[in-house]
């Protein structure tokens, strides 16, 4: 009989309280975990399907307090619709031309990066980023990481998204795009991308991180019907029900800040 080594225990660590990054006035508190060691990804996939989130070689999920508000939500690629909006914004970028690359950091990445924080969220701490630290973002990863740069006929790129390769999906992890541009939805643009390049890899997800309604800047993400929901420890389809009156829709012309 051979000998089968026992799995490595996997430790959980609950971090103090912080102010909440989506909604005022509130403090959140996560649970996090390192993805490290030879099951890295298979470790990725199972905490993906459970709701965490990955950053660097840490997987995070919120765990605050009478606070339900972030819920994990995801994409099925097969019965994935989009409506009248996002044929529009697909129609309107139809000249990019999205190239997966490794994840390798660059400076023209960089130069994006810092031009889209200044303009978007220059009292934030990604504002103040260096070089290193960008680096660090895409390249201190333990998984199958990409990075999809958007370019126009010209060849300049004009948006970029970080993500995941996951067993059963793609992960957006996060993107950013030319501030001058941002009436063309760029961010949305990413997503649809990453929803075709799922189909074509056979793939049955594309994971977009949190749902929150509350938030204006990540409400977004249920305009992407049908989508599934992780509630309960269940994953399940979300509903107009649970949109209620008008929370979680968007505008036409709402660019989303991020995929996180």
């Amino acid at each position: 009989m051979s000998y089968k080594p026992p799995r490595r225990p996997q430790f959980f660590y609950t971090t103090a309280p912080l102010p909440c990054p989506y909604l005022a006035g509130r403090t959140e508190r996560k649970v996090v975990t390192e993805i490290t060691g030879p099951d890295a990804d298979g470790l990725h996939d199972r905490l993906s399907r459970a709701g965490f989130r990955r950053s660097h070689n840490i997987a995070y999920a919120p765990v605050c307090p009478s606070c339900q508000a972030c819920i994990p939500i995801r994409i099925p690629v097969a019965n994935f619709q989009p409506d009248r909006t996002l044929r529009r914004i697909w129609r309107v970028n139809a000249a990019l031309e999205g190239f997966e690359v490794p994840a390798r950091a660059t400076a023209e990445q960089f130069q994006l990066f810092q031009r889209y924080q200044s303009a978007r969220h220059g009292d934030g701490d990604m504002a103040t980023m260096s070089f290193y630290d960008y680096r660090a973002m895409v390249e201190d990863t333990p998984i199958e990481t990409f990075i999809v740069e958007f370019r126009d006929p010209d060849d300049r790129m004009v948006s970029a998204c970080l993500a995941d390769r996951l067993g059963d999906g793609l992960s957006a992890v996060y993107s950013f795009f030319a501030p001058a541009l941002e009436r063309r939805s760029l961010g949305t643009h990413a997503i649809l991308w990453l929803i075709e390049r799922a189909r074509s890899l056979g793939l049955p997800y594309v994971y977009l991180g949190y749902w929150v309604p509350e938030s204006r800047k990540m409400a977004y993400k249920s305009r992407f019907r049908p989508a599934e929901v992780l509630t309960g420890g269940t994953w399940r389809v979300l509903t107009d029900a649970d949109l209620g009156s008008g929370v979680g829709t968007v505008d036409s012309t709402l660019v989303p800040e991020s995929a996180d």
